[in-house]
């Protein structure tokens, strides 16, 4: 049976859909595989995908990509990926045969390793960023003498700023930069939102 048949949706509603899928599509490999190919459509917002229950969730933009484009880039994805094996019964005793390679495999792709290296490309996130509001920074600590309102408001706006190139960088170098038309109300945005935090610096 083609991969595509065993998923079936189980929820759509608008900009929403989610499916049943298979356990041989939510082995951690060609789930990991899967998301990515998924996240990288144009339109798609968020991809989740449960592999205890079985479920993926897809969130998607229906005004540059509607349901039936969706569904036909991602029964592609798996058409591609059933072609390469990676839903053969060989792929299943290969994990088989990963999971019996010892401690530090097991350590490897634990929850713990895992959620340390969120923490590091975290860390690195913040590090990039911090440096893009380093060049937009204020005057120094004179500022805060001669204008501490001001002085106040600016750094405030320097966090603002920093909070959102952080929570949004990971899409900003993997779809923003790479897609710029699709996501240019995004950049529009940004565009808008470094032209006020400059005018303001303006003295006045």
């Amino acid at each position: 049976m083609a991969i595509q048949k065993e998923f079936v949706v189980r929820y759509r509603g608008e900009g929403h859909v989610r499916f049943q899928v298979p356990p041989r599509a939510a082995r951690a490999e060609v789930a990991k595989l899967l998301t990515d190919k998924i996240a990288a459509i144009a339109g798609v917002s968020s991809v989740d995908l449960f592999r205890r229950s079985g479920k993926l969730s897809i969130r998607y933009d229906e005004s540059v990509c509607r349901f039936i484009d969706l569904a036909r880039q991602l029964f592609a994805e798996l058409a591609a990926l059933e072609q390469q094996g990676w839903f053969a019964p060989q792929a299943v005793a290969d994990t088989a045969k990963k999971s019996r390679l010892g401690l530090k495999h097991k350590f490897k792709t634990s929850k713990i390793n895992r959620w340390l290296d969120e923490k590091i490309i975290a860390a690195k996130e913040t590090a990039q960023a911090a440096k893009v509001i380093g060049k937009l920074s204020s005057q120094g600590p004179k500022a805060l003498f001669k204008d501490p309102e001001k002085a106040v408001i600016d750094f405030l706006n320097d966090i603002l700023i920093l909070y959102l190139i952080k929570i949004h960088w990971t899409r900003i170098t993997t779809q923003w930069l790479v897609k710029p038309l699709v996501y240019r109300y995004e950049w529009m945005a940004t565009f808008y939102l470094f032209f006020l935090l400059v005018r303001s610096r303006k003295p006045k």
